[in-house]
């Protein structure tokens, strides 16, 4: 059975890899009750803020949604916070971006806060993290410009609730949170009158997944989809976390240990074009790497011993360790062994972030450095921000993660392969309905949870038509799994979304 990683923060993906052998999901409370149901409210209030050098005024939006059943009962009230930019154009031809987070459990406000939104948390691009008070700022780098924001948080998650008689079985699965999603977009474009605003999703780490569930489910109701962004993908879970007779987790991992190992200077000759370093890389993963580990046992002592010089070159990992190791590393055996293994590892989320390890002489990395970094910063900030400036008063807790829902969440129904679950056929069936629907891939190097090689491979096997083929495009940034993190690299990130903004709506 692979490793069942850790939900450490909101963009985590793949802790439930091997959730299909949990069982059935809670469907009922014991005594079948009823919870309250809170009625719809929406708090607006008028705000400005300086991006990409100019002043944006706009309107934000807290509030709830209902989701209804069959038989027209609430089951669940969604969060949302919205962002309507004032003085751009009618409002009702403006695009607008839902945007989301992971986990499956993650709420949105990293999203937000941390990337796209009018207003951001300061974190720091170093390995260490900051101390409270947390500041927020103006984010120059926000595309509310460009798009309308609205930041939904899956049920259970944010101030996203179940009520009524509504069950888990009802909304955490990968179906059923897509239907759930569908529904909000739904309900949101009719009571704001944005049906013929040009509409895209945004989301990040699960939400990737989300996103290509929801893209079909949408246009199946007739909601066409102008654009997708994938933000730290994951479309094919097996690509994370194989079996013993799986080996694509290894191969798809390998350029991003190169691309890290070339960061922190352990390799033996350190490549003069990263870009076309990381090419040969994914060529030998691709080629001689795959067909070695294919053989297995029969791989002849020389090739087994050419194959590890050649991952040594590559990793930096000592000659003698990956052999050892049987050529397969891990990502948490990597994330361990690349400074030394006895006192610091590097970050999962992004490796550039590395910290001392609780068991110095543990195989693999007991904390993951980059979300021990920021998950404080961003849990108390946006607390604070969205009782004060967006004035959502409430008592309740904002789950900015919640294992319940990580827990119970049903990854089998209609998207599980042999192995695990994969939701690239739902895209494919999107964009092969809908030839103007658009998708970006953006991507960190030094992301060791959703490696880009895999992001690719998923995407360069969709089995679109050849004039389709052209409507996926790929961006690469010096970061991690939140690309944000770094402010060169959110700048970038920027740049590119506001040219798929653009290229997108033509």
């Amino acid at each position: 059975m692979p490793r069942a990683f850790a939900l450490r923060i909101a963009v985590l993906v793949y802790a439930m890899v091997v959730a299909t052998s949990l069982g059935s999901v809670r469907t009922a409370r014991a005594d079948d009750s009823s919870l309250p149901i809170p009625k719809e409210r929406t708090v607006v209030t008028a705000h400005a803020a300086r991006i990409g050098g100019t002043l944006v005024r706009y309107k934000a939006i807290a509030g709830t949604i209902l989701l209804r059943d069959a038989h027209d009962e609430a089951t669940a009230s969604v969060f949302y916070h919205a962002y309507i930019a004032t003085g751009l154009g009618p409002t009702a031809r403006r695009p607008i971006t839902f945007s989301y987070n992971g986990g499956p459990g993650g709420s949105s406000a990293l999203v937000d806060v941390g990337a796209f939104g009018p207003r951001m948390v300061v974190t720091s691009n170093a390995a260490q993290s900051l101390p409270p008070p947390y500041q927020m700022i103006d984010n120059a780098d926000s595309i509310l410009d460009k798009t309308d924001l609205v930041f939904v948080d899956a049920v259970g998650t944010g101030f996203s609730r179940l009520v009524g008689k509504g069950t888990a079985k009802e909304y955490y699965g990968v179906d059923e949170d897509g239907d759930a999603f569908a529904e909000f977009i739904r309900r949101y474009i009719t009571t704001n009158q944005r049906w013929n605003s040009p509409k895209y999703l945004l989301g990040e780490s699960y939400g990737t997944t989300r996103s290509a569930v929801l893209a079909k489910k949408l246009e199946d109701r007739g909601i066409a989809v102008s654009g997708v962004t994938l933000m730290s993908t994951v479309l094919d879970f097996a690509s994370l976390a194989g079996r013993n007779d799986d080996d694509e987790p290894f191969l798809t991992f390998l350029p991003s240990y190169a691309a890290t190992a070339a960061y922190y200077q352990k390799l033996p000759t350190a490549p003069a074009d990263l870009t076309a370093f990381l090419g040969e890389v994914r060529a030998f993963a691709s080629g001689p790497y795959s067909h070695a580990l294919a053989l297995g046992d029969a791989l002849p002592d020389s090739d087994r011993n050419a194959i590890a010089a050649q991952l040594h070159a590559y990793t930096g990992l000592p000659l003698e360790y990956i052999l050892r190791s049987d050529l397969r590393i891990p990502p948490e055996r990597f994330e361990k062994v690349l400074l030394g293994g006895d006192v610091e590892t590097v970050g999962r989320y992004d490796a550039r972030f590395h910290a001392f390890d609780i068991d110095p002489i543990g195989a693999d990395a007991d904390t993951d450095p980059s979300s021990d970094a920021v998950f404080g910063a961003f849990t108390a900030a946006f607390n604070a921000y969205v009782r004060s400036d967006l004035g959502y008063k409430t008592d309740d807790e904002y789950k900015f993660l919640s294992y319940d829902v990580n827990r119970a969440w049903d990854w089998t129904r209609g998207h599980s392969s042999p192995t695990a679950t994969d939701v690239t056929p739902d895209l494919a069936d999107a964009m092969s309905k809908d030839r103007y629907l658009h998708v970006l891939s953006v991507n960190g190097l030094y992301d060791l949870a959703t490696p880009f090689f895999a992001t690719e491979t998923a995407l360069h096997h969709l089995g679109l038509a050849k004039p389709l083929q052209s409507n996926v495009s790929f961006r690469y940034y010096p970061s991690g799994h939140m690309i944000y993190l770094n402010p060169v690299a959110h700048a970038a990130l920027k740049r590119d979304l506001d040219a798929f903004y653009s290229g997108a709506s033509h």
